[in-house]
């Protein structure tokens, strides 16, 4: 089964528990309607949201909205779902695409660097540190950087989306643990692959030592790492919700914290929809970079 068709089963999964979850969590009709209402508003209601019908009618119905972009009314806000969604996803945009760079590159370097100095005092105090940025919980470190840099220190903003030093905090949050994560997996790949045969053997032609790093030992020990980075995006999804309500952050991630609170599960299926969405097409572009790394995956497949 390839990878695209895994995708295709994957969101259909999706489109399904959604819809189930959405009609197991309460009668939308109920929360929309105050207690007053009469017998026939609450029928009309159910008409005009399509609820008036048998399960298979509706799950029809919802799958055909679905594919023409219709997710429903938000029940808070009494707007499409879809377009309350896409207004908050710049704001977390803001924070997840830095942090993921950030991350990325930094952990690179830093486990390559460490890993050439096996042993070294940066090596012993690169792995500590990243051994407590992944042992500690995300809120617990927003929280503690909120009170030293926004309370003691008073240098940065602690909330607010107002300027791009509103972001400074939340972003670091977010990046903290993919960052100790690729940190400390790149620094174990490298080692792995400098005691590897083909290595020695560069060394033994007389290659310079950045050429042997670079070109064999740092491509090969990225393939570990763009496995994870597929695994990483679902994590930074869900670190992104508990760091934008440390922060109240108005992201995608505080909007889902707020629709779950007020029951308005339009807005939280689409969310889950997204995310989703974002998810398999984040894992079909590593699949690609994966088979670019070590064309035998490529071969493989085909």
């Amino acid at each position: 089964m390839t990878r695209l068709t895994r995708g295709t089963l994957t969101l259909a999964s999706v489109v399904i528990l959604a819809f189930v979850l959405g009609r197991a969590s309460g009668d939308p009709v109920a929360l929309m309607l105050p207690d007053t209402a009469t017998p026939e508003q609450i029928s009309q209601m159910r008409s005009s949201l399509g609820l008036d019908g048998p399960l298979t009618t509706q799950l029809a119905r919802y799958i055909s909205n679905l594919l023409h972009g219709d997710l429903g009314s938000s029940l808070i806000y009494n707007r499409p779902a879809l377009e309350v969604v896409l207004e908050r996803l710049p704001a977390s945009l803001v924070l997840t695409v830095p942090a993921f760079v950030i991350a990325v590159l930094l952990g690179v370097l830093l486990g390559v660097t460490t890993a050439v100095r096996r042993g070294s005092l940066l090596d012993h105090a690169v792995r500590f540190l990243t051994l407590m940025g992944q042992s500690l919980p995300s809120f617990f470190i927003g929280i503690a950087l909120i009170l030293l840099f926004g309370v003691t220190l008073r240098l940065l903003p602690t909330f607010g989306n107002d300027s791009l030093a509103h972001a400074l905090l939340p972003g670091i949050t977010l990046a903290i643990a993919p960052l100790a994560l690729v940190t400390r997996l790149v620094r174990s790949s490298v080692l792995e692959v400098l005691h590897s045969d083909y290595v020695r053997t560069a060394h033994a032609k007389g290659l310079p030592r950045t050429t042997v790093l670079v070109r064999h030992a740092l491509r090969n020990s990225l393939i570990p790492l763009v496995s994870l980075l597929g695994l990483e995006i679902p994590s930074l999804i869900g670190g992104a919700l508990v760091i934008e309500t440390v922060f109240a952050w108005p992201g995608t991630g505080f909007l889902a914290v707020q629709a779950i609170g007020g029951r308005d599960f339009p807005v939280i299926q689409t969310i889950v929809l997204l995310s989703s969405l974002a998810y398999v097409a984040a894992s079909l572009m590593v699949d690609a970079l994966y088979a670019w790394l070590d064309p035998r995956v490529g071969e493989e497949k085909a």
